[in-house]
C-alpha cells in the first residue's frame, strides 16, 4: 500500500526524501517552500539534483506536494488573487523543477463575498494558470475541506463546480482529507457512511479523479466545520472509518498520507502509519 505521511524540508527539500525512507513510506507529501511566506528561496542545483538521486533510489513510488497556506485562488480581492495566482505558477515551477506531478490546492475562501463567487473567482484562477503552464506535465488537486471559515471546497457540489467550470479540467485532480470530510458532515466513522460518502463522490466527481487521501481522524464532531487533526483512532472517526478506507479495494493504488501531529521525532508518524497497516491486516467482520 502507498501509506506515508507529510514530511518535513527542513534543511532543503532533500531532506524530506531522507525522512521517508527512514520511516518506510511508500509515499510522502512536501512543501517546496516555506508555507508562511510569499517568497520564496530558489531551489539549488545541487539540492534539485540530490532530491533526483535519493528519489530514484528509495522505495517511494510517488511524491506530491501541497501549496502554500496563503494562496487563496477564491478570493474577492482582486490584488491578493493576482498574487495567489503568481506564486501558485511558482510552487508549479518548483515542482517542474522536482519532476512532481501533483500540486495540492485548497481551493480557497470567499472571505464573505458568498460561495458562489467564490467558486468563480476560483474557476478564473484555476484557468489562468492552467493556461500559463499548457504542456506541463503537472495536475492541480483539489483538497476537499472542512468548510472553517469562509472556505469553499466542503461540499463535492462545490469541487465538481470548479472541475467542470474549467477548461482543461483533465488536469484538475483531488484529493480526499478524512478529517475534513468528517467536519464537513460526511460521516465516514462507520461502514455504512463511509459506502454512502464514496458512492456519493463517484457518482458526482468520479473515483478516476482521486490521487491522493489525507488521512486523519478528527478532534472536533461530526458536521462541526472546525479542521483540526488528530491521531489515528484517537478522535471522532475511530478506527471502524480507517478500517473501512484501508481494506477498500478502490483505492489501493491511491497514496495515503498522515498529516497528523508530530513532536520533534518521526515517532508519531510511525505509530499511525503502523496503526493502518494493522488494519489492513485485520479480519473483515462486517465489510465496508
Amino acid at each position: 500500500m502507498l501509506i506515508g505521511a507529510h514530511m518535513s524540508i527542513a534543511g532543503g527539500v532533500d531532506k524530506a526524501i531522507e525522512r521517508g525512507i527512514a520511516l518506510g513510506c511508500k509515499a510522502i507529501q512536501i512543501f517546496t517552500k516555506n508555507t508562511n511566506q510569499w517568497k520564496a528561496r530558489p531551489l539549488r542545483d545541487a539540492e534539485i539534483l540530490h532530491f533526483h538521486k535519493l528519489r530514484y533510489r528509495s522505495n517511494i513510488s510517488i511524491i506530491l506536494a501541497h501549496d502554500s497556506y496563503l494562496i487563496n485562488p477564491a478570493s474577492p480581492d482582486q490584488t491578493l488573487r493576482k498574487k495567489s495566482t503568481s506564486a501558485l505558477l511558482e510552487e508549479m515551477a518548483r515542482c517542474k523543477a522536482l519532476g512532481i506531478s501533483y500540486l495540492i490546492l485548497h481551493p480557497g475562501a470567499h472571505l464573505g463575498a458568498g460561495e458562489a463567487r467564490g467558486i468563480r473567482y476560483a474557476i478564473e484562477s484555476l484557468n489562468y494558470v492552467l493556461h500559463k503552464t499548457r504542456g506541463w506535465h503537472m495536475d492541480i488537486v483539489l483538497e476537499s475541506t472542512a468548510g472553517q471559515g469562509t472556505n469553499i471546497g466542503y461540499k463535492f457540489e462545490h469541487l465538481l463546480a470548479i472541475i467542470e467550470g474549467v477548461k482543461f479540467n483533465e488536469r484538475i485532480k483531488v484529493c480526499l482529507d478524512t478529517c475534513h470530510l468528517f467536519a464537513a458532515g460526511y460521516d465516514i466513522s462507520t461502514s455504512y457512511g463511509y459506502e454512502k460518502t464514496m458512492e456519493e463522490f463517484d457518482r458526482l466527481i468520479g473515483l478516476s479523479r482521486l490521487v491522493c487521501i489525507h488521512v486523519n481522524d478528527s478532534k472536533k464532531e461530526l458536521g462541526s466545520r472546525v479542521d483540526r487533526h488528530e491521531h489515528i483512532g484517537k478522535g471522532h472517526i475511530g478506527l471502524e472509518g480507517f478500517r473501512c478506507l484501508i481494506k477498500d479495494k478502490r483505492l489501493h493504488d491511491i497514496p495515503k498520507i498522515i498529516e497528523t501531529p508530530k513532536g520533534k521525532g518521526l515517532e508519531e508518524d510511525k505509530r499511525n502509519m503502523d496503526i493502518l497497516k494493522g488494519l489492513a491486516s485485520t479480519s473483515i467482520l462486517d465489510p465496508c
